[in-house]
């Protein structure tokens, strides 16, 4: 039976929305690579101050075992409860050009009825397109810019910007049923997987939130500035580079991938993904090893905690 209660609240205080605007779509969750969905949530929601029209109700679609709130205690007591987010809002960037915004947690259930929601609202407000963002780990290098997938109805934006083009099944995410049924209703949607070096997906790759911000400029045509996350990716890369300038081991893996990507995109005819053979370490075994050294290192212990 389908589920018919409301699954949002109108925000009391909704601002009046223009027709015709783009909608962003950043649900952090199962595939965020380098925490790129969730800096860029953080980024949206610390940079651009959005105005929330549509509160979704976490009672029904969040899993609050899966992904605890936090609360903080104080000596002899508890305060500051903060459940995760989810919200459709009306944001504005860097030019003070408005957008819509669909962020926060990814649903835990009722995904056929998020997505009907959340296409009725969009048509609601005559949405003139939809642009979502994910990533997925991959063994390319840091050294090379973050290259994409790109899927959806735009072939435009796949031709130009797609270095990867498989045939494979995926677990699916929210993000990707929004997609697909966004597709189904003829609608002008775009999704950009961004394809995060593997040894560095379990941490905050800042150059991954930066190339979420670059996709969204190139389907949409909105500008962020993002200058705290440059020189966040400054300051990271100094780190990675010292760390594999003292390993010959990770200098010689990085000349590998190096090596595999730049035959890729000279037009390598592979029809599989970019990946290493040989006795290069493993996934783990790098990420081990890099996220030991940038822990220890002064000023790291403040990093910011990741949205549910």
């Amino acid at each position: 039976m389908p589920y018919s209660a409301p699954l949002y609240d109108r925000a009391p205080a909704a601002p009046p929305v223009p027709s015709g605007l783009p909608l962003v779509v950043a649900l952090t969750g199962f595939t965020d690579a380098g925490g790129a969905v969730t800096r860029l949530v953080e980024y949206f929601r610390d940079d651009l101050d959005p105005n929330a029209l549509y509160v979704f109700d976490n009672d029904v679609l969040l899993d609050y075992r899966a992904r605890r709130p936090l609360i903080s205690f104080d000596e002899d007591h508890l305060n500051d409860f903060r459940p995760p987010r989810l919200e459709l809002s009306l944001a504005h960037d860097t030019l003070g050009h408005p957008f819509l915004l669909l962020a926060g947690y990814e649903p835990d259930f009722l995904w056929e009825a998020f997505a009907e929601t959340v296409l009725e609202l969009s048509a609601g407000l005559q949405v003139s397109s939809v642009t979502w963002v994910h990533a997925i780990p991959m063994p390319v290098p840091h050294t090379r810019p973050i290259g994409t997938t790109v899927s959806g109805t735009r072939a435009d934006l796949a031709e130009a910007h797609s270095i990867w083009r498989p045939r494979t099944q995926i677990p699916a995410t929210a993000g990707h049923l929004l997609e697909y049924r966004f597709a189904e209703a003829g609608a002008k949607i775009a999704g950009f997987a961004l394809l995060v070096p593997h040894y560095l997906g379990d941490t905050e790759y800042p150059a991954a939130a930066l190339a979420a911000l670059d996709s969204l400029t190139v389907a949409t045509g909105l500008v962020f500035a993002g200058d705290v996350l440059r020189e966040e990716n400054r300051e990271f890369l100094e780190k990675v580079g010292e760390q594999v300038e003292n390993s010959e081991e990770l200098t010689r893996m990085l000349q590998g991938l190096e090596e595999r990507y730049d035959s890729y995109m000279a037009g390598s005819t592979h029809a599989t993904p970019i990946i290493h053979t040989g006795d290069l370490p493993s996934a783990d075994e790098l990420a081990a090893e890099l996220e030991r050294f940038l822990a220890s290192r002064p000023g790291d212990d403040d990093r910011r905690g990741r949205l549910g």
